[in-house]
């Protein structure tokens, strides 16, 4: 079954994760103290993003150090790219339509 990915990422503690993942590969433990959430929540949230293809991790002696993986992202931005072409269709009227209120 396909995974959802606005449901993976609407879940705040899986976006601190990412964004503390965007800085630096980080072990567990690491994201433990950088996000004060317990041990067991930081694994299951890791799990999700692994299973969703977000982050991966590799094994260095007894910790797994995960990281972001941009394939993932990079699918979400070719989906949102007609909707922003679109906003910015409609931004870029509204700016001229300021404009002309204001001449």
């Amino acid at each position: 079954m396909p995974v959802d990915a606005f449901a993976v990422l609407a879940e705040p503690a899986r976006r601190r994760i990412l964004d503390e993942l965007r800085v630096a590969d980080r072990s567990v433990g690491e994201l433990v103290t950088a996000l004060t959430i317990s041990q067991p929540t930081v694994s299951k949230h890791l799990k999700v993003l692994r299973d969703a293809g977000f982050v991966s991790s590799r094994s260095a002696a007894q910790q797994r150090i995960y990281h972001v993986e941009p394939a993932q992202f990079a699918a979400l931005d070719e989906w949102l790219a007609p909707y922003r072409r679109l906003w910015t269709k409609h931004l870029d009227k509204l700016a001229r339509h300021l404009d002309t209120m204001e001449q």
